[in-house]
Order: C-alpha cells, then structure tokens, then sequence
C-alpha cells in the first residue's frame, strides 16, 4: 500500500509540471477559446502596427473581431500587451517561445494569426488587410463548425392529436426526423 501511494505521488510529482507548461503560456490559455493575432514589431510608430491597430479599431472591423473570438497581442521591443493591457516579461517570453519564430531580424513588422486550434494560419511580414485575417478565419473549418452551431434552429411544429379530448399535442408522437441526404462521393 505504500509504495503504491508513493508511486502515484511520483508519477504525479513528475507529470505535473509537464501538463501544466502548456497552459501556462498565453497561446495555451487561448487555445481552443480564442483566435490570438500577434503583430510583432520593432517600434511603436512601425506603420504595419499602426495602421492595423487604427484599422481594428474602427466599429465594422472592431464587430468582426470580437465576433470571430480574436485576442489581439503586441509585442514592441520585447514588450507585450493583451488587448491593450501591458503583459509581464515573463509572459511576453513566453509567448514569444511559443511561436518558434528564432532569430528572425526584422525591419518590418510581423503578423501572425493563430487558430483556436494552436496553429499558425497567417505569418506575415509587413501590412496585412484586416478583411484578409477575417477571411482567412471564416475558411477554417473551426469556423464553419461555430456558424452552424450559432444558426437559429426552427422548432418543429408539434403534431395535432385528438386521442385524449382532442386537446392538441397531448398523447401524440412526434415522427422520427429523415436522416439527413448523404452526398455522393
């Protein structure tokens, strides 16, 4: 009993940290919630970061991005910001692992869009339309999955019995639904 006791906290002692690393990184906290798109750039006046930060802010690409769960980060100079708000270095480093860029000397700015799903989608240097990332993310299949769950439903009408008392919907089953056509391959 006790050295099945110790094994177990052995293994868990050692396992741990190694289930933990991956969400203790910023992409990792995104995963599978959000879209991060990470403009990396060398200044703050890098025309790339400014002219796509004044894009997303106006109201049509502002709705868009919100709509399709994007996180916007920047990282200037080895400084980084979440949606505005400063990161610490650490987290900063960390995100900056993540994306396995290396030693990529840039004179323009990078941007990157990174899916629900943790992979890079988008790796550009230099400008980037914000309509290009929003059709970009509407092509993933992640995407087609979240429109079609987000689509209204019609509830079904509910057939008329008169088994107990004529009183509509009372005593009757529904017919089961058609299967679905099958598309031909």
């Amino acid at each position: 009993m006790l050295s099945r006791s110790l094994t177990l906290a052995i293994l868990f002692a050692v396992s741990s940290p190694l289930l933990a690393a991956d969400s203790d990184t910023p992409l990792g906290q995104e995963r599978g919630r959000s879209r991060p798109l990470i403009i990396i750039a060398s200044s703050s006046v890098d025309p790339t970061l400014v002219s796509l930060k004044k894009s997303l802010d106006e109201p049509a690409n502002k709705e868009a991005f919100a709509k399709r769960s994007m996180v916007l980060y920047t990282i200037v100079n080895m400084i980084g910001q979440r949606n505005g708000k400063d990161m610490d270095a650490q987290s900063t480093m960390a995100l900056i692992r993540d994306l396995k860029l290396g030693a990529r000397p840039g004179d323009q700015a990078q941007v990157l869009l990174v899916g629900k799903d943790g992979e890079i989608k988008i790796d550009r240097k230099g400008s980037i339309d914000p309509k290009e990332i929003f059709s970009t993310i509407d092509q993933m299949p992640m995407a087609e999955k979240e429109a079609a769950a987000a689509a209204p439903v019609a509830p079904a009408a509910e057939p008329k019995s008169t088994a107990q008392g004529g009183k509509p919907g009372k005593g009757g089953k529904a017919a089961p639904a058609a299967p679905a056509a099958q598309p031909d391959d």
